[in-house]
């Protein structure tokens, strides 16, 4: 992992993730807890570009069965593309399990012309105002997009469910934190907050047998 100028830390393989867990795990006695629990924190790093952010608007409010389910006939359908996203009529997009809501999103995703590798170097407060400016894309989806497209060590998702009730099992809270409680609360994992998240994550997955992201 190297850090590059103006983004911070940027996550490269395992070693990297490694690194973070650890020294979350010293740190904060519940994320050994986690850690032991969880095993090996998964890298979930993929792609960039405009499949990685139409596969987190497929994922959007639905179950990660579901959003993969969709996603494998979008593949299987040539329709991960800008171009052929555009191209496609309303039919062959809802085959595939899309909403109406969801086909007015990925098109407006396909017309945006955003400039995906000038995102590699931009800070993470302009990778979220540039993909938020596209209808569908909230932060969220733009958080997702930074820590695993992107590789950035030091982004969270406090708005993630899953996240929110990981968080309440491991701190033993009396209720799921709300977003701004919850980012409040990641600030004192920086710089491995995106560690924190992939960690909180597998130790949800454990401890509900569900999973919490695609």
């Amino acid at each position: 992992m190297r850090e590059s100028d103006g983004i911070g830390r940027v996550i490269r393989g395992p070693a990297c993730v490694a690194e973070g867990a650890a020294w979350l795990a010293a740190r904060e006695p519940r994320f050994a807890h986690a850690l032991e629990r969880a095993g090996e924190v998964p890298l979930r790093l993929r792609e960039d570009g405009y499949g990685a952010l139409l596969s987190a608007i497929v994922s959007q409010q639905v179950s990660v069965a579901s959003a993969r389910a969709i996603w494998g006939r979008l593949e299987a359908a040539g329709l991960t593309e800008p171009a052929a996203v555009a191209g496609a009529g309303d039919d062959a997009l809802r085959a595939c399990g899309l909403s109406r809501q969801k086909i007015r999103y990925a098109r407006a995703l396909a017309e945006a012309e955003i400039d995906y590798a000038a995102l590699r170097a931009a800070p993470e407060a302009e990778v979220v105002a540039t993909l938020t400016a596209v209808p569908g894309v909230g932060r969220w989806t733009a958080e997702i997009y930074a820590m695993f497209s992107l590789g950035r060590a030091d982004v969270f998702a406090p708005g993630d469910l899953a996240l929110q009730e990981a968080a309440r099992l491991l701190f033993g809270l009396p209720e799921r934190p709300a977003e701004r409680a919850l980012r409040e609360m990641a600030e004192a994992w920086s710089p491995w907050r995106a560690v924190a998240a992939r960690l909180l994550w597998a130790y949800f997955h454990v401890e509900t047998a569900r999973e919490g992201v695609t």
